[in-house]
């Protein structure tokens, strides 16, 4: 089979996405892995479709198979620590290999809004109250109009320190 139709799947499947068609994205997305599965789009594009069913394991594996073939993937680790830190589901998540995973996404882009907020959340509920402002105060220097950041700064700040 030729190139054009492995990305051809690729694409399909992120249309679906885009529509919400998780399951037929996940049928696109697995043909065109069976075609060509040494690149790390594909993977990334089911973990989306996974995440979004709810379906935190697959999406888990699948962010992760990414991260190993390219190590550059800001979206990757961000996204596999929102898992981490919106489970309800595990009793104790791993909040450390959320922080691990920000801190990675951070490092790759140190302007990434939802990141910094998810840092200053991850270290709120590890009770890193200073570390939490830090994260905070970054994100509203880089957008002063940051509701929800000033709003957990101002509710750290009263009921923590």
């Amino acid at each position: 089979m030729s190139e054009k139709n492995y990305k051809t799947y690729l694409d399909n499947g992120i249309y679906d996405i885009q529509d919400g068609k998780y399951k037929s994205a996940i049928e696109n997305i697995n043909k065109s892995l069976e075609l060509k599965s040494d690149w790390e789009i594909p993977y990334f594009y089911r973990a989306v479709a996974y995440h979004a069913m709810e379906n935190f394991n697959e999406a888990m594996l699948d962010y992760t198979k990414a991260l190993q073939m390219n190590d550059k993937m800001t979206d990757a680790y961000f996204n596999r620590a929102k898992i981490i830190l919106s489970r309800k589901d595990i009793e104790n998540p791993d909040i450390k290999a959320a922080v691990s995973d920000l801190e990675k996404a951070l490092e790759l882009d140190d302007k990434f809004i939802d990141a910094l907020y998810a840092m200053a959340c991850a270290q709120k509920k590890l009770e890193n109250y200073e570390d939490a402002i830090k994260y905070l105060d970054r994100l509203i220097e880089i957008e002063p109009d940051a509701v929800n950041a000033k709003a957990l700064k101002k509710l750290i700040l009263q009921k923590y320190m």
